[in-house]
């Protein structure tokens, strides 16, 4: 079960579990573009079942397991990979618009997880995959909303894992770095940012996402089959880990260095 499978990583580990022969039941709130995921899914021969779902809608996630179960027989792995993204800083940004990213980022990965959970208990092993970031690791200034968002999918990941640890359930926390996706071109924005600045901020995540879906697809993959507590994607999130944890309350300033000129100092726009 994927989330946010329409395009990008979600779509990308689409096709590798597809190419493992993993039956796949994917959602997205863009049903045309999930439409297309879902075809080259199966042409790897394996079930695919395609369902439109916004994952910050209580009531339509709680009711979910039941449309999938009249497709599959079972649930073994739920991936929440749905993200959004959110460009203003604290100041700039309305309390609306931070509650929505809060709902998908944060709220669709609790509601997921709550509503699959019994599913995942009753299958022989099952594996729990949660999109954090590595805006979930550090925290740069730019990224309030984001941040808090995969900061909290981190935490309850984490422990989440402890309190299943004697169960079939495992759990895996996904930190990517920068990843080329679109989820900078479809962010939302504060109303009193210009248009020349917004396309300045867009694409200096351009600049840094160095890493394509497909390899961050495996890389994940890879660590569920290993049933790995944390998996990081790409140089910049294994070099930004390091670096917090050596510079725990510095690592901003040494940030700005490293990227500073690659990103002409503007802030880095999300990552998954």
């Amino acid at each position: 079960m994927i989330t946010g499978a329409a395009r990008g990583i979600g779509a990308a580990l689409a096709l590798e579990l597809a190419q493992r022969g993993c039956h796949l039941a994917l959602a997205d709130i863009d049903i045309d573009d999930l439409a297309v995921t879902a075809q080259k899914a199966r042409a790897f021969g394996v079930r695919v079942s395609a369902h439109q779902l916004n994952v910050a809608d209580a009531q339509a996630v709680a009711q979910f397991p039941e449309a999938v179960l009249r497709e599959h027989e079972q649930v073994n792995i739920l991936i929440n990979n749905a993200g959004v993204a959110l460009i203003g800083t604290f100041e700039e940004i309305g309390l609306a618009d931070f509650e929505w990213l809060l709902g998908v980022n944060f709220w669709g990965v609790v509601r997921m997880t709550k509503a699959f959970l019994p599913l995942l208990r009753a299958a022989p092993a099952a594996q729990i995959v949660n999109l954090s970031s590595l805006f979930g690791l550090i925290a740069p200034a730019g990224h309030t909303a984001y941040s808090a968002s995969k900061f909290a999918v981190r935490g309850f990941s984490e422990a989440l894992r402890h309190e299943l640890d004697d169960s079939t359930v495992g759990v895996t926390c996904v930190h990517p770095g920068g990843v080329r996706t679109a989820i900078a071109e479809r962010a939302r924005s504060a109303p009193n940012i210009g248009a020349k600045q917004l396309v300045s901020r867009r694409a200096a995540f351009l600049r840094v996402a160095r890493t394509s879906p497909e390899a961050a697809a495996q890389l994940i993959v890879a660590g569920l089959e290993e049933r790995r507590a944390r998996v990081l994607v790409g140089g910049d999130a294994v070099l930004f880990d390091w670096l917090q944890r050596l510079m725990p309350l510095r690592y901003f300033s040494l940030m700005q260095r490293v990227l500073g000129r690659r990103a002409h100092r503007r802030p880095v726009e999300g990552s998954t």
